[in-house]
């Protein structure tokens, strides 16, 4: 079944300079992990057909698809605040486009499939730890409601891998809406290829946002259709507690979607300015600073568009600044709403934004639980009995503010999950896998696709970490 996935290679039309046309490099013994049947009913491709040898040979890079047309990108970005000119997909090929039977379209790239020409000098391969953190977390991402890449299926390579140390390799086939990202626009911005910029917006138009050709100033309402949703992903972390970890403009989607797992984390003990990844040594990405980076990056793309909106410089740069300042407000108001629903709110309001700023000054001052304070809130609406001491004096304010109890655990059941992928549970369902243990990323997986049942409340995988397991920093696997 060499056609078993049908491909249209939209991205692959554009001129040759927007990526690499290359093959994923082969391994020597390709093993099945897993594959994510939900996914691939969703994408139309058989799943039985991807556990076979013939599936496995794709996802391990060893055969190349009838119909795809793998290429790797080329893209730029601020990492940490500093610029790089030329990055692009250093381990990553693009097999190409699927569309679904409701029209959507879904890129499918093999992440970990071996050098390309925008490698500098790296092996393009990545070690079996970082293709399951990828696959655990953006699995439970979509679980939760947060736009994200998902992992379709991931393989064991039968090779090693040097990273500090000599690790098992393997291949995660990563999909996602597009894999454009800010630094894409970036990349010829800083080369001054205009025409390429406004290739890649009218790329992005078609594909992600064709409402806005019907706009006098379609280029502009495009930016604005970025910075929303941009707003909206970083509100849906700051919720659930998710630090990014590296959100270089490299690993900002234009389509609005979380990607890149790398040193990625989930609070336990809530303090804003948590970090965890090991390369974030300043906390330029700190849980607290999501907000604020997202503005940062928003605003060097901003200066992509510019020269797009007008013939004129000034006026040019003026629409895209005067775009990019509704950033502030566009995410307060979707916090805000996000906060009252966690509260079980009706109505966001002044109150909303005071009852927050209590509730999480509480948290910090009391080391308490980020996640399962929520838990806890929502079981003391029907039982105060269980309300812990330090957080006495928040309950009396915020059910105050209560009008219908029924109606509150309703909203606050759909807004708080029970579970996330706790960092000291990822490290020791990796520990397993690293000895060739794999039940326990299954039983994780399993339980995080219901991540709101109260059934798990009591479950290992929402309790916190004791004081040995607490993960203090995570990294990336490059």
């Amino acid at each position: 079944m060499s056609d078993a996935i049908q491909f249209d290679n939209t991205y692959r039309r554009l001129p040759e300079r927007f990526y690499q046309t290359l093959d994923p490099t082969p391994v020597d013994s390709p093993e099945l992990i897993e594959i994510n049947q939900n996914l691939a009913d969703t994408l139309g491709i058989k799943s039985e057909w991807l556990a076979s040898k013939p599936g496995i040979a794709i996802l391990a890079g060893n055969e190349v698809p009838k119909g795809a047309e793998p290429i790797a990108s080329v893209y730029a970005g601020h990492q940490f605040g500093n610029w790089n000119p030329r990055l692009g997909d250093g381990r990553a090929v693009l097999l190409g486009e699927v569309t679904t039977k409701e029209n959507q379209r879904f890129d499918l790239q093999l992440k970990g499939s071996g050098p390309t020409l925008f490698s500098r000098g790296g092996d393009g391969r990545a070690p079996l730890g970082p293709v399951l953190r990828e696959y655990i977390v953006s699995e439970a991402m979509f679980h939760l409601g947060i736009k994200t890449s998902r992992a379709l299926g991931a393989v064991r390579t039968g090779e090693m891998v040097m990273r500090e140390e000599t690790l098992p390799g393997a291949v995660l086939l990563r999909v996602a809406s597009s894999h454009i990202r800010f630094g894409s626009f970036q990349y010829f911005a800083s080369i001054g290829d205009w025409e390429a910029v406004r290739l890649l917006a009218d790329h992005v138009i078609d594909r992600h946002y064709p409402e806005v050709r019907e706009s006098s100033e379609p280029y502009l309402s495009l930016f604005k259709c970025i910075t929303d949703r941009t707003a909206k992903l970083v509100t849906s972390w700051q919720a659930i507690g998710f630090i990014h970890g590296v959100m270089n403009t490299d690993n900002m989607l234009v389509c609005g979607e979380t990607i890149d797992y790398g040193p990625c984390a989930f609070l336990d003990t809530y303090h804003p300015e948590t970090v965890f990844s090991s390369i974030d040594v300043g906390g330029r990405y700190a849980y607290q600073n999501q907000p604020g980076i997202a503005h940062w990056n928003l605003a060097a793309l901003a200066q992509c568009f510019a020269p797009l909106l007008s013939d004129n410089e000034e006026q040019g740069v003026e629409l895209a600044k005067t775009a990019l300042d509704e950033f502030p407000e566009i995410f307060y108001h979707y916090h805000r709403r996000a906060m009252a629903n966690k509260l079980g709110l009706s109505q966001a309001n002044d109150s909303t934004d005071e009852l927050t700023r209590d509730l999480l000054s509480t948290m910090a001052d009391q080391k308490l639980d980020y996640t399962n304070t929520f838990t806890l809130l929502r079981q003391a609406l029907s039982d105060r009995t269980i309300l812990p001491t330090a957080l006495e004096n928040f309950y009396e304010g915020w059910n105050d503010q209560i009008e219908d109890k029924t109606v509150a655990l309703q909203i606050m059941q759909s807004a708080n999950p029970v579970i996330v992928p706790r960092n000291h549970i990822v490290e020791a369902v990796l520990s397993s896998a690293h000895q060739d243990d794999m039940e326990p990323f299954r039983a994780f997986n399993q339980a995080l696709a219901n991540p709101f049942s109260d059934e798990l409340i009591n479950s290992k995988f929402a309790k916190p970490p004791i004081e040995s397991e607490i993960v203090q920093q995570t990294f990336c696997g490059t």
